[in-house]
């Protein structure tokens, strides 16, 4: 570790820290210390999370420092001057308020929001490999991820989950939740610092308690709590999280999402449809009170509603639908709009108002609960039309002051149009209506409206922070937001490990314009496929493509299918294209994973879409993702109502405070911060290099590349000559690699010079040429280009999942001019093993300890791996939780990982036995007598050596 001195608090860095990281962390700090909020953009690649995890940290320690000083003394005239000036000094370093009545005692909490889960759970391994992982850090999760009772684990929607969990608290039927608190002073839960969802999980699964309640007690002693930012700015979803946020820091990361986060938690939709729902769902439960159905009952437990609470409800929902049915549609105007304070007068008519919102949001949560508990029945109900109602009520009466009520008339529009009828194969069912249905949409379009609601708990600080948030200024106009501290930060990277080409026309000349109109042209289309396909021949390894849409993908893919365009691609490169659903993804992602890091591979090809999953989310250093192209700009649908009354609100803003961007602008900026996210994914550190290819003629405009990354301006060339595009493009790639470290499979080829297998693009071996040694199995994880790395962390589980890919990145760094030798190898790579060994030793009983040293020596000097496997097999069959020492070894050998648990092994045709767990740790080995060499002789000394210190 290293420390460095910012703004006078020494923040502890895993590696020294670049200027542009420095200055990054130096504005997070100006922000704590003077409480002001901050909006910072650092690109992807140049260690952001990282920066502001230990930046913000080693302020929150300091402030433990001074808060501990002071409650040993209270009385500060009775104190030494000694402590006084100490004290006074931490409170000059620490910032406004340090020495006032509230500050010398109250230690604030960090909140730390993100986007995905996925992305809180790369922080918290992040978090983990700095000096600041003794500080309390826990992670705020829903029932669908943390919910262990197997009756609603069941449950598909995550409406009946949670519906189904309350029922069972109130019942005290839960014993998972019964355990919670008489475990949550157990070792098991303190001796953890940081943890996290599967931490969580596990341990709950293990103790016998409801991780999800156990998170929401640990998150009361927790220095930095972890939440997805939905939590923090939709109205329905705070309510139900009972976080303190007075007084306390915000930072949400990732946050180029945020203002459609803020405007989309504060709107809703219902129809026609889902006002029947709700009057059915009403309608049965009185039928089954009047019934007394004795299942029905049974099911339900005991009732918190009377009858007359029903026939209320059920009398409110018909005057709703009346209400709704009565809005007329003109059919010679652009849309039906209306004023935001239009939905009270509708839910007026149906008697909703400020008075009695809350009994009607109490009565419709209980009979959700009773219907969520009904199990059998036909006509079976979960609740689903009310609980919209519902939250549709939460977000229209979020405050009842004439403050907001006229923030709403500004800020909010309700659009109204048919309902389409949806088809149906039961014709018995269906109804004939004289009248097409109506959907009512309250949609914002103030993000500012949101983010006050936030600002109003009175925290102390709010950072905002990105790779893409420029431009800042009308981001934070748009926010109503009190910026005191900006940061734009540039790149790590320099310009000869970046190529950023716009092609205008493809080799026939056809112009390349991906707009509505032209999309469907086949000669455009044609000249497409043939300029990717000219150009991916230039380019190693992974390259992605990202579409403006799935339906301009597919129609792309048709196209070239048709023509044979796809044939050519596939044969250079294997093509992988985005799917939409999870299992899927998770799947087609480590298939392309597979295929870059297969011996002799040419790379391939992913094919996404902008604003999807792996645009927005997933990282492709080195050879997972040497090049992205982007085909055309996605802009939002041009004649979508929400789309067209969203420009038209930023021209009245306009109008009033030219901060604000005109609606044009923001039409165009959409788009290119969604290719801005894009390009992202593919430098990842500072040593990776990649291109950037262009492929619209509209990125040559001078607007669209006014708001491209402030990085990527200075590096963007339009190409005149098709040719000397492609000459250009692979000189660069020549030149990058002769001059930057080799890509990690060319890396693992040159040391290990025993195999052509390769390593995943993750694996970190850039320890290899640290002082510490080859094999340090106790160092936590880094995704650092020069911080400390490992080869397995022993306290936690390898993923086999896409998201090893997202929370673990790892990155190779090769220092020029050194190269390792045999001496220095056998030296680091004994004392690293003695760790090994020691590692080994504490988790196993001594005959298997014993039984593990020698069936290592004696493959070392058989070279039998079948005998290998079956010893370990046997040894660690029964102990599945000590798969991190296979691994461990696996990692030893530089071979790929696979993680099996009993009931989890896609190897094992007996899926309850963990028998495999050694073939799926080392897939495909037959000879590895060379790899194992070095561990083999360390541990044939170690065995020898202890040998005869039990002689002696």
């Amino acid at each position: 570790m290293t420390t460095c001195t910012i703004r006078g608090i020494p923040v502890s860095f895993p590696f020294e820290p670049y200027p542009l990281q420095k200055a990054y962390m130096e504005k997070v700090i100006d922000c704590l210390q003077n409480e002001t909020n901050g909006v910072l953009e650092s690109p992807t690649g140049t260690g952001k999370t990282l920066s502001l995890l230990c930046s913000s940290l080693a302020w929150l320690s300091m402030k433990k420092a001074q808060l501990k000083l002071n409650m040993q003394n209270p009385e500060m005239e009775e104190a030494s001057e000694f402590m006084k000036s100490l004290n006074n000094e931490l409170g000059k370093k620490l910032g406004n308020n340090s020495n006032n009545s509230q500050g010398l005692f109250h230690l604030p909490t960090i909140i730390y929001a993100s986007r995905t889960h996925s992305q809180l759970t790369q922080a918290m391994q992040e978090l983990k490999r700095t000096a600041y992982n003794d500080m309390r850090a826990t992670i705020i999760g829903s029932r669908e991820q943390m919910c262990i009772h197997p009756d609603i684990m069941k449950e598909q929607l995550s409406v009946a989950k949670i519906h189904m969990c309350k029922l069972k608290l109130l019942s005290h039927s839960c014993h998972f939740y019964n355990r919670v608190e008489r475990k949550k002073d157990s070792p098991a839960i303190r001796s953890a610092n940081i943890v996290d969802i599967e931490d969580l999980v596990t341990l709950g699964m293990t103790h016998k308690f409801c991780p999800y309640f156990m998170a929401r007690e640990l998150k009361h002693e927790s220095d930095i709590i972890f939440m997805p930012y939905n939590y923090l700015l939709d109205p329905k979803a705070k309510r139900a999280l009972g976080i303190q946020l007075s007084n306390n820091i915000i930072i949400l990361d990732e946050a180029h999402n945020v203002e459609k986060v803020c405007e989309d938690s504060a709107s809703m939709q219902l129809t026609s449809t889902d006002i029947t729902l709700c009057i059915e769902e009403v309608t049965e439960v009185m039928k089954a009170m009047s019934n007394n159905v004795s299942s029905f009952m049974d099911d339900a437990g005991p009732k918190d509603f009377s009858e007359k609470e029903l026939c209320d409800m059920k009398e409110i929902v018909l005057n709703l639908e009346k209400a709704i049915d009565e809005i007329e549609i003109k059919k010679n105007v652009e849309m039906t709009t209306f004023d935001g304070s239009y939905i009270f007068e509708i839910l007026g008519k149906a008697g909703i108002n400020e008075e009695n919102y809350v009994l009607i949001i109490n009565t419709i949560e209980k009979i959700v609960q009773f219907l969520s508990a009904v199990k059998e029945g036909p006509f079976q109900r979960r609740g689903n039309g009310l609980q919209l109602l519902q939250d549709l009520l939460q977000v229209a009466f979020v405050s009842v002051s004439a403050e907001f009520r006229e923030k709403i008339k500004r800020c909010y529009k309700v659009h109204v149009s048919e309902e389409e009828a949806k088809k149906t194969t039961d014709g018995w069912l269906s109804k004939a209506s004289k009248k097409a249905g109506r959907v009512i949409s309250y949609w914002c379009f103030s993000p500012g409206f949101g983010m006050s609601m936030l600002l109003r708990q009175g925290i102390k600080c709010l950072i905002l922070t990105s790779g893409t948030l420029a431009p800042l200024q009308p981001l934070i106009s748009e926010l109503e937001l009190t910026a005191g501290v900006q940061l734009e930060n540039p790149h790590i990277v320099t310009n000869h490990q970046v190529c950023v080409k716009i092609i205008p026309k493809g080799p026939d000349n056809e112009p390349l314009s991906c707009t509505y109109r032209n999309r469907q042209n086949t000669k455009y289309l044609s000249s497409l496929g043939r300029t990717i396909l000219n150009f991916m021949r230039m380019i190693p390894g992974g390259l992605l493509i990202f579409f403006p849409s799935y339906p301009t993908l597919r129609m792309c893919q048709d196209h070239w299918q048709q023509e044979g365009t796809w044939t050519s691609m596939n044969s250079l490169k294997t093509i992988f294209i985005e799917p939409r659903d999870k299992t899927s993804f998770n799947n087609v992602m480590n298939e392309y994973y597979a295929a870059i890091d297969k011996p002799n591979s040419a790379g391939a090809i992913f094919m996404g879409v902008c604003r999807g999953k792996v645009s927005e989310g997933l990282d492709f250093a080195d050879m997972n993702g040497r090049a992205v192209m982007i085909i055309g700009l996605p802009y939002p649908p041009l004649k979508d109502p929400k789309v067209i009354l969203k420009q038209r609100y930023l021209d009245i803003c306009h109008a009033k405070d030219k901060q604000f961007l005109r609606g044009e602008d923001w039409y165009s900026l959409e788009a290119t911060r969604a290719v801005n996210q894009a390009i992202g994914r593919v430098i990842r550190h500072k040593d990776d290099y990649g291109a950037i290819i262009l492929l619209d003629n509209r990125f040559s405009s001078a607007v669209v590349k006014s708001q491209m990354s402030k990085w990527l301006r200075n590096r963007i060339e339009i190409v005149s000559n098709f040719g000397a595009g492609m000459r250009d493009l692979k000189l660069f790639f020549n030149n990058a690699e002769k001059t930057l470290p080799l890509p990690i499979n060319k890396a693992r080829r040159v040391l290990d010079n025993t195999t052509n297998q390769s390593v995943p693009a993750e694996f970190d071996v850039s320890s290899i040429y640290k002082q510490k040694g080859v094999f340090n199995f106790s160092s936590h994880s880094s995704t650092s280009a020069d911080g400390p790395s490992n080869l397995v962390n022993i306290h936690k589980r390898n993923p086999t999942d896409i998201e090893q890919g997202i929370t673990k990145k790892k990155k190779i760094v090769i220092q020029k001019n050194i190269v390792p030798n045999n001496e220095n190898l056998d030296l680091s790579q004994t004392t690293s093993t003695k760790e090994f060994i020691a590692m080994v030793q504490k988790a196993l009983e001594p005959r298997d300890f014993q039984e593990f040293l020698l069936c290592i020596k004696t493959y070392h000097d058989t070279h039998d791996f079948d005998s290998l496997k079956e010893t370990l097999n046997k040894i660690f069959s029964d102990k599945p939780q000590l798969v991190y020492i296979i691994q461990g070894l696996s990692h030893t050998l530089n071979r790929r990982i696979r993680l099996c648990l009993p009931g989890r092994c896609p190897r094992s045709i007996d899926r309850d036995s963990a028998a495999c767990i050694v073939s799926c740790c080392f897939p495909g080995i037959k000879h590895i007598s060379n790899l194992i060499t070095p561990i083999g002789s360390s541990i044939s000394k170690h065995i020898e050596t202890h040998s005869e210190n039990r002689m002696a």
